[in-house]
């Protein structure tokens, strides 16, 4: 029986974690493909089977856990709020007076029309009232009264 040379086997590896990594994008096997990846080389040292296992494993653990919240913090540091969530702590105008119990309500945000609900259910908030957003259920905005000195930013 003829065994395979161990640098192809890491090496086969490698390419076959970097395909699922390409194909899943879930910085997962990325880190056991460097982990591989480094087996591979330590092949060309001199390293035994034992030693190239033992490297996979310790470096792939190591990557996933130390480098992978970090990795994912980068990707994720130019997240662009989505329309909806960029309205939450923005200030609109009532012009439909605001009652939960009435199932009534509606402001204007930037020329555009919502429909309305107080964050308090027994509070009802006249047309005219300033309101700032604080959450969106639905199609609806979730708003509190706020006072005419808090709306001034110095």
């Amino acid at each position: 029986m003829m065994s395979m040379d161990p640098a192809i086997l890491w090496l086969g590896l490698v390419i076959i974690l970097l395909i699922i990594e390409i194909a899943t994008m879930g910085l997962t096997t990325i880190w056991f493909a460097g982990g591989a990846m480094v087996a591979f080389f330590s092949t060309f040292f001199g390293a035994s089977a034992a030693t190239q296992r033992t490297i996979f494993l310790v470096l792939s653990l190591a990557l996933l856990v130390i480098t992978r919240p970090v990795a994912i913090r980068y990707m994720r540091g130019g997240h662009v709020k989505t329309n909806a969530d960029s309205l939450i702590g923005r200030l609109a105008v009532v012009t439909v007076e605001i009652n939960n119990l009435g199932q009534s309500g509606e402001v204007i945000l930037s020329d555009v029309s919502w429909t309305a609900r107080s964050k308090e259910d027994g509070r009802v908030i006249p047309v005219g009232s300033k309101v700032r957003i604080c959450a969106i259920e639905g199609v609806k905005l979730i708003v509190e009264e706020i006072k005419e000195e808090e709306t001034c930013l110095y």
